[in-house]
């Protein structure tokens, strides 16, 4: 119990930490239909789900955390009577894989990638359970009724498992973390590999789909997702980043000096530049000089 509330206790004072630099009013929890139903959920605006009502019952796109699990529960249920059968999982990290005991005791299974799923087991945390299924590869298709998902696994970017949901017919993806539309990148960009992110992103863009429903999104219109435009912004950011500091290397500047003098001036409108920019620097000045991490070999059995 005391170790629950130490936990507790951390994830609030992390939740208010990236909140700070927010300049956007949050929504009060409500779902937005975005298609024929297929629904984006919010319960303060921090986080955004996906749900599809399908022939077969109710699909969720990221579970979260209790408190945001079950007021999507209750929206779900005012929309529809149909079960909710499956809660899918983009990766492993806790404030996105928690609150799943949530859907459990709705009946439904909850699915996440191998590499998601050993993390999770490994590192277990209060508000989160096990996937009772998991899947491999670099592809997987899934059918729900007439509703088809796709689930993209494309290696080393962000934590472990991370994966990309498309709905081909509806011409929507679902993505967490890997862009954050109007946001530099989140402090000192922990659990990235940016090279790989970079490679990830150029592939993603490749994928067939319009509209992009962006786990966390400064935009204006959050809940209505948004396009490849904002994953193209994003993949520009981190080049530019990337860019800009091999510029001032070039000029002879002191590595060290780099993060407090670089400015990215194309960017000082999105959110978190003030606060974030210099740490964004340090990341790829460490990166740079001592090699890419997170790394590990994800075609080992």
């Amino acid at each position: 119990m005391k170790r629950f509330k130490v936990l507790t206790s951390i994830f609030i004072a992390y939740i208010a930490f990236i909140s700070a630099p927010i300049a956007q009013a949050k929504a009060s929890a409500k779902a937005v239909e975005i298609a024929q139903n297929i629904y984006t959920f919010s319960q303060s605006g921090e986080y955004i789900s996906m749900f599809a009502v399908t022939d077969e019952g109710v699909v969720v796109f990221e579970t979260i955390n209790t408190p945001h699990a079950k007021a999507m529960v209750k929206e779900i249920k005012s929309i529809t009577d149909k079960p909710i059968v499956w809660a899918l999982q983009t990766h492993n990290h806790w404030d996105h894989s928690s609150g799943g005991q949530v859907f459990l005791d709705q009946g439904a299974k909850i699915l996440a990638h191998k590499d998601a799923a050993k993390w999770i087991k490994a590192n277990p945390y209060p508000d989160m359970v096990n996937p009772t299924d998991t899947w491999s590869g670099s592809r997987k298709d899934m059918m729900f009724g007439d509703t088809k998902v796709e689930l993209h696994f494309l290696g080393l970017n962000h934590g472990m498992g991370m994966t990309v949901f498309v709905l081909p017919k509806e011409r929507i993806a679902y993505i967490a973390d890997l862009v954050t539309p109007n946001r530099v990148i989140f402090a000192v960009v922990p659990d990235f590999n940016p090279r790989e992110w970079e490679r990830s992103l150029s592939e993603i863009l490749a994928l067939d789909f319009d509209r992009a429903v962006f786990c966390h999104n400064e935009g204006e219109n959050p809940l209505q997702g948004g396009g490849k435009e904002e994953i193209q912004a994003q993949l520009a950011f981190i080049q530019d980043l990337r860019a800009g500091f091999y510029a001032e290397l070039q000029k002879g500047t002191n590595p060290f000096l780099i993060p407090s003098v670089l400015k990215l001036p194309k960017y000082e409108n999105w959110v978190g530049y003030d606060q974030w920019l210099e740490m964004n620097i340090w990341r790829i000045l460490s990166d740079e000089f001592m090699g890419p991490f997170p790394w590990y070999d994800v075609d080992a059995k």
